[in-house]
């Protein structure tokens, strides 16, 4: 009952510093999406290229992946007793910062809250979080965010906007089958939200972004809405400056599929590269904003005790290159086991990938992709006075090169030399005003390897 009063307290202060807040960034017409900091933010977030997604909360311990509650339609009364029993005994802060960072991720994002409603730290808004309702007791994020200034690492928070356990959540399209009663007062759920994002902007040190998902839950019945009608209903309105107020440089992303919303600062696109659509979930098209593609590493989010379908490690680099040739930075997922240990397929992808970035990331990292789209042999990088043509030796043999690449580029700077980065092995070029042909070797389309990488060097 102390916790409880205490809490209470806490909360309404919480509340009446948000609406001061919320005030003082209307009255200033929401130009923080567009502050120094903001911008600063979105340089750094470019630069890192390759980041790590972490979904991880009491669905873990079933082993069905994060949606479980919703396609089991597990009873919002009996889903939390869950927490009685979460006890990670194996969770190492700082061992998953350091063989995150062994991998080459320059980011984490991690799941604070999902759509199970249940908070991974330390909450004054609920008692149903990590500290309060386990035998664990301890504030996961609390633990992880202080290996991440200890080793450089940026922060960000994942927020489900949706709750398939509160009974002030406005009902959408999925959690009907958790036995919730009719509907409470929504008002109430926003504040809550409000309460919950000031304390992990004011209790963590600087978080790097919000990253929002659930938007999609009303998108049947916000169909026919104007866009502003849609920001309003969400109270990004009040959200999105209440987040830049606390922090001037947390960048805020969210998964929703469409065109970015006023005060977002980057854009998400879900297990798809920008400008594909294979999961048929993206409607909108692709911004100036700086972008990022979020993955899996097998097929699941959350830990699924079946799910043993990884991706290869020639696959991932792939990707992560493909990403970055679309001017993207890779998310890529891993789903912690139920003890808090990182699962061993994974942590091998992540070491062999740490290997491949240490000697290739001069080309991933701090690099654009906007002088040349993507082609049929691969993808173009580039920084300064150089610029990487990754080619896939898989998909140059059907692109019909013929011994050579064409890269439509066109430029007053000429190029001073072209060469296999590996090997530093000169390469013949000729370069055209419709753009440039570079001559490969043979058998280049036979090598076992993702990426066969080729450095244009121009003239200053």
């Amino acid at each position: 009952m102390k916790r409880a009063n205490i809490r209470q307290l806490l909360t309404a202060v919480l509340l009446l510093l948000t609406g001061t807040s919320m005030v003082t960034a209307q009255d200033n017409a929401y130009t923080n999406d567009q502050n120094e900091q903001i911008i600063k933010s979105q340089q750094a977030f470019r630069e890192k290229r390759f980041g790590i997604f972490i979904h991880w909360g009491l669905y873990s311990m079933v082993g069905q992946g994060e949606w479980v509650m919703q396609n089991q339609n597990i009873s919002y009364q009996e889903y939390p007793k869950l927490a009685q029993a979460f006890y990670p005994a194996n969770f190492d802060a700082a061992e998953w910062v350091r063989s995150f960072k062994q991998a080459g991720a320059k980011y984490i994002c991690i799941t604070t809250r999902h759509h199970d409603g249940f908070s991974l730290f330390d909450t004054d808004a609920s008692d149903y979080n990590i500290v309060d309702a386990t035998p664990f007791g301890r504030d996961i994020i609390g633990e992880l965010a202080q290996e991440c200034r200890k080793e450089g690492i940026a922060l960000h928070f994942y927020y489900s906007t949706l709750d398939w356990g509160r009974g002030d959540y406005p009902r959408g399209r999925t959690g009907k089958g958790t036995g919730r009663g009719p509907q409470e007062d929504p008002e109430n759920y926003f504040n809550f939200m409000k309460t919950q994002l000031t304390e992990l902007l004011t209790k963590y040190g600087d978080v790097g972004c919000i990253w929002f998902d659930g938007h999609w839950d009303h998108d049947e019945d916000t169909v026919d809405w104007t866009r502003d009608s849609v920001y309003r209903y969400w109270h990004y309105d009040e959200i999105y400056p209440l987040i830049h107020n606390l922090q001037s440089g947390c960048l805020i992303g969210n998964n929703h599929h469409l065109d970015p919303f006023e005060g977002e600062n980057i854009q998400i696109f879900e297990r798809d590269v920008p400008g594909q659509n294979t999961a048929g979930w993206h409607e909108g098209g692709i911004s100036d904003l700086p972008l990022e593609t979020c993955q899996t590493m097998n097929r699941s989010w959350g830990y699924r005790i079946t799910d043993n379908n990884y991706k290869s490690f020639p696959a991932l680099i792939k990707y992560l290159v493909s990403t970055a040739g679309r001017d993207a930075n890779l998310l890529l997922n891993v789903g912690p086991q139920p003890d808090g240990s990182l699962p061993e397929a994974a942590l091998e992808r992540l070491s062999q990938m740490g290997q491949w970035l240490q000697t290739n990331g001069e080309t991933i990292y701090g690099t654009r992709a906007t002088l040349v789209k993507p082609q049929p042999w691969g993808v173009v990088t580039h920084k300064d006075n150089k610029m990487w043509l990754h080619i896939f030796p898989d998909e140059l043999a059907s692109a019909q090169t013929e011994g050579k690449i064409y890269i439509p580029y066109t430029t007053d700077r000429k190029i001073k030399s072209a060469k296999v980065f590996s090997s530093s092995a000169p390469l013949k070029f000729k370069q055209y005003k419709e753009g440039i042909f570079v001559f490969l070797p043979e058998g280049v389309e036979t090598q076992n390897i993702p990426d066969y990488i080729v450095e244009l060097t121009f003239n200053k």
